[in-house]
Order: structure tokens, then C-alpha cells, then sequence
């Protein structure tokens, strides 16, 4: 079974910030492919059902973004799953606004959630959709930007990054992650070497 994590903060408050990228990924794969999130499990929201044929668990970690491992480490003990059934979809102040990369592996690079699941996970040996969410021009507050809500010119973008994301999801439990990052890993605008 593949375990779909998206990362983001519980709560009304936060639902529509740049933080919560995670949850919506996994909200939109629950609407396309008919699985309730509805089940608490280890410190999560979950639902189990099928993506691309394949037995899947989605899960929108309630611990809040920075110990969301715990929850994600939990997850993986009771429902004896591997680093390889893993699949973390957050949001990625280090890529520019609405780009998107799949990693297999790597580090948390700063972002304190895929720190907290890599430290509970015990590896850095799972598949990661980064949503990014640079807006361009230098904050003075990062995490000010994270959990204040997306302006209303920018919803309709990160309607369809988070519409990417899904595919993207889709796209890695059907084909696998090597096919899908040549299909979603496009260079950033001006770029010309594929980011690590």
C-alpha cells in the first residue's frame, strides 16, 4: 500500500496559506479517487482506497506542520509500510511560486516537516512532491508569508499547482517516480541546469 502524506496545520485558520499546499493535494486526491478522509490514525486524518488500481492510504498529519513525523512514523509502524511506500507532498519556499519537483530522496533542506519525518522516519529514502511557493521578491517574515492566506490573484495558481500535484501523485503510483519526474521536473524559467 502507498501512504500519501501531505504535510500542512490543522485548522480553518490555516487552510488557505502557502503551508497548507500539502493537505489540498491530498484533499483533491480523495475527491478524484472517491476516498474518504474521514478515519483518525495515528495523530492523522486518514482514508483508504485505490489510485491507479493501486491500494492507497491518505493521510493530512494533525500535529501541525513542524512534528508531523510522529504522526507520519506512526502511520508506517501500525500499517507495516516501507520508506518506499512512502509518497510527502508539501509546500517549498526554496522553488519559485507554482513550480513543482518530485525528489526521490534527499534532505529536508531547512523545511522543519520533512525534517520531522525524515528524524522519525529514520531515513531520507522516500519520495517527495515539492510545491513551491517563492513569491519572487525577498520577505522580510517567512513565516509570516507561510500562514497568511494566499492573495486572490494567486488562488487560481495554486488551484492548479495543487491540481499538478495530484497528477503528480497519480502519475508516481501508476508509472513510478523515475517516469514521473521526466514528466513533471520542467527546468525553472531561465534555468538551465535541473535543480538537485
Amino acid at each position: 500500500m502507498y501512504l500519501v502524506v501531505g504535510l500542512g496545520n490543522p485548522g480553518e485558520e490555516y487552510e488557505k496559506t502557502p503551508h497548507n499546499l500539502g493537505f489540498r493535494v491530498v484533499d483533491l486526491l480523495g475527491e478524484r479517487h472517491s476516498i474518504r478522509l474521514s478515519r483518525k490514525d495515528s495523530k492523522a486524518i486518514t482514508g483508504v482506497g485505490e489510485i491507479a488500481g493501486k491500494p492507497a492510504m491518505l493521510a493530512k498529519p494533525q500535529t501541525y506542520m513542524n512534528l508531523s513525523g510522529a504522526s507520519v512514523a506512526g502511520l508506517m509502524a501500525k500499517h507495516s509500510l516501507m520508506p518506499a511506500d512512502l509518497i510527502l507532498v508539501y509546500d517549498e519556499l526554496d522553488l519559485p511560486w507554482s513550480e513543482m519537483r518530485i525528489k526521490p530522496r534527499g534532505s529536508a533542506a531547512g523545511h522543519h516537516g520533512p525534517e520531522s519525518v525524515i528524524d522519525h522516519v529514520g531515513t531520507k529514502e522516500f519520495v517527495r512532491v515539492r510545491l513551491g511557493i517563492n513569491p519572487g521578491y525577498k520577505l522580510r517574515d517567512g513565516a509570516e508569508y507561510l500562514l497568511a492566506p494566499i492573495k486572490r490573484t494567486q488562488w487560481k495558481e495554486s488551484e492548479e499547482l495543487v491540481s499538478r500535484g495530484a497528477d503528480a501523485v497519480a502519475s508516481i503510483i501508476a508509472d513510478g517516480v523515475e517516469k514521473s519526474m521526466t514528466i513533471f521536473n520542467r527546468r525553472a524559467q531561465g534555468s538551465t541546469t535541473e535543480e538537485e
